[in-house]
């Protein structure tokens, strides 16, 4: 499936001001700075406490999203504090400046679960949409635009939220999971093909040979080094793996991320396979058991109890039914939700 959006209009006319959300709601608004890291992270947590989530958000990745040189933290964080400084309310505005096809912006909040019902959500969400709209305007890129979040689909409130301020939903993913405590499958052995673990020197290739990998995929944009360098807070690079062929070239790809601050939360200790991709070559060929039975061995082997990863339910690769045939069951969902502008 391809994007068909007509060219940006908004472009023309972006919000000149994005007004703070009002005094009223008893929160004294500013940027995110690196010392908020650990009071927002905090503030994450205890909604994904008081939401019943299988995972917790670590301090690595709020202090990831605030590095990069694409971003403007200043403009592009909001945090409300309360009358004690503790953080209640948090939104965030995001891009991707490899974007080529449909430029993007992302956008998430959170609000304390203590201080939900008063109006900050539907604030920090007309806020951040005001935003996004700046951002995808001062991008320069005459493209289709989008304006993106995700919401886990154990949250309607959330979910009801975005969808009264105009978000529709767009795509769907679901999160699975497989149990290894049980017997695990063989490595196949492909014929020219050789899997190694992932090491420093393959990492740029890997992630060249990611965005071709991806460009039929819908909603995935290339990523640049310094994008790719700065989403590896979790990194596990003991539980990737690449898939050379016989001139050393990438051909495939499994790369894993260790979330320990989840484990307590979902019950177990977990590996996580972050992006998986076969070039289009050698598809068709078993790569992709063989990069996935490689990630499963290692995770079990370090204790793990579940190999887990994440599925777009539309995957045109028909990677959905592979998991499902390797011994993935859903776990849980969520749903892209999106202003098409």
């Amino acid at each position: 499936m391809t994007d068909t959006l007509a060219p940006i209009a908004v472009r023309v006319a972006p919000p000149t001001d994005v007004p703070l959300p009002a005094a009223e709601l008893g929160l004294t608004w500013r940027a995110m700075a690196p010392a908020d890291v650990d009071g927002v992270t905090a503030l994450m947590v205890r909604g994904q406490e008081a939401d019943g989530l299988p995972y917790r958000t670590s301090a690595a990745e709020v202090a990831q999203e605030l590095e990069g040189d694409w971003r403007d933290v200043a403009r592009d964080t909001l945090l409300g504090l309360d009358d004690t400084g503790t953080p209640r309310a948090v939104a965030r505005v995001d891009t991707s400046p490899g974007d080529r096809r449909v430029v993007r912006a992302f956008v998430e909040g959170a609000v304390d679960p203590a201080w939900r019902g008063r109006g900050i959500g539907r604030a920090l969400v007309a806020w951040a949409q005001a935003r996004a709209r700046q951002v995808l305007a001062a991008s320069g890129k005459e493209l289709p635009a989008r304006i993106v979040t995700f919401v886990d689909d154990a949250t309607p409130d959330a979910v009801r939220l975005y969808r009264a301020a105009g978000f529709t939903p767009i795509r769907y993913y679901t999160h699975m999971r497989r149990p290894l405590d049980g017997a695990l499958p063989d490595v196949p052995d492909v014929d020219g093909l050789r899997v190694v673990p992932w090491a420093p020197e393959l990492d740029d290739a890997v992630r060249v040979a990611h965005n071709e990998v991806f460009a039929d995929h819908w909603g995935s944009e290339p990523r640049t080094p310094e994008q790719w360098a700065r989403s590896k807070a979790m990194f596990a690079p003991t539980w990737s793996f690449v898939a050379l062929d016989d001139a050393g070239e990438v051909v495939g790809y499994a790369v894993s991320g260790r979330y320990e601050e989840d484990w307590p939360a979902a019950g177990y200790p977990s590996g996580y396979t972050e992006l998986l991709g076969v070039r289009r070559a050698w598809r068709g060929r078993r790569v992709a058991v063989a990069l996935l039975t490689a990630v499963m061995r290692a995770y079990a082997a370090d204790g793990m109890r579940y190999a887990e990863l994440e599925v777009d339910t539309a995957n045109p690769s028909g990677a959905h039914g592979l998991y499902a045939d390797l011994g993935y069951e859903v776990a849980h969902s969520s749903t892209m939700l999106s202003i098409e502008l």
